[in-house]
């Protein structure tokens, strides 16, 4: 018997689900289908499929649903709209995409709950901009191998009021003068040090660290936790450089970018220029708009 055929036969309508199992606070919609899957005995798959038969993948679902695929999926399991939204990331802006992991990279062990036995995935452990959970505050741990101590304690006020800008421009579409996740790439570009070092490998100096002095030396000896503009997602003891970098660019504003391209060359440093005069332009665009009613 198929997946579809077992659907069937258990009574469940495309329509809605005979039984609806409540989701947790946080949780990410692909584990939500997830337990309703082991309910029913059949794949996540299957149970994803049975409502959006174009969706391909539990992946999909969590980042690219449409308004109608919301409604389609909300329909059957009797439940809100705006309930089935908040579990994907289908609210995220593309500038803060990148920073989605691909897999649970944290957990937070205070809000970690099982439910009937099946582990609960929160949205909250793919976001790499984080480093407290966002349900109480608490310090985030990594998921595998032991918990090492950030070596960037002292920078802990700064990287909190970066997490907390990452956080209301990916989840609210709040920024301030600039993009956050747009500095958080700019930060992780290449940098050549002054003064020159002798043995020069350009992957081990990023821009961010003229901000964070430490980050040079912490990167020497971590060479497998390298960083990239196309992958921000830091390993958490490392994170809260990158947090503390994009909170002090925020509040230096653009003066501080123009400094930082000084200690760029070639096309890096061209690179890093054009984006710059972009975002500056972005932000003056608005201002200029708002005051056409005075004229």
């Amino acid at each position: 018997m198929t997946p579809k055929q077992r659907l069937h036969e258990t009574g469940i309508s495309t329509r809605q689900l005979p039984v609806r199992l409540a989701p947790c606070t946080d949780e990410l919609l692909s584990s939500w289908i997830i337990r309703h899957a082991t309910f029913y005995a059949i794949s996540p798959l299957a149970m994803l499929q049975h409502c959006l038969p174009e969706v391909l993948s539990l992946r999909t679902a969590d980042l690219d649903l449409t308004k109608g695929q919301v409604v389609r999926i909300a329909r059957m399991y009797s439940i809100d709209p705006a309930t089935v939204h908040r579990m994907t990331f289908s609210n995220i802006p593309q500038s803060s995409r990148r920073l989605i992991a691909g897999e649970p990279r944290q957990l937070c062990c205070s809000c970690r709950r099982t439910v009937d036995g099946s582990p609960i995935i929160l949205r909250s452990q793919f976001l790499g901009w984080r480093i407290t959970c966002p349900l109480c505050k608490g310090p985030l741990q990594r998921i595998g191998g032991l918990d090492r101590s950030s070596p960037f304690s002292r920078y802990h006020h700064a990287a909190l009021i970066g997490e907390r800008t990452l956080d209301d421009e990916a989840e609210r579409g709040i920024q301030n003068w600039v993009s956050p996740s747009e500095i958080a790439r700019l930060l992780l570009m290449r940098r050549v040090p002054k003064p020159f070092p002798d043995h020069y490998e350009p992957s081990n100096y990023k821009v961010l660290g003229v901000i964070i002095p430490d980050l040079d030396d912490v990167l020497k000896m971590e060479p497998s936790e390298l960083p990239t503009p196309l992958n921000p997602i830091l390993p958490l003891h490392l994170r809260a450089a990158l947090l503390a970098g994009v909170a002090i660019v925020q509040r230096a504003g653009s003066e501080m970018l123009y400094m930082l391209r000084g200690h760029m060359m070639g096309e890096n440093k061209a690179r890093f220029g054009n984006a710059i005069d972009e975002m500056v332009e972005r932000t003056r665009q608005p201002r200029a708009s708002s005051q056409l009613h005075l004229i």
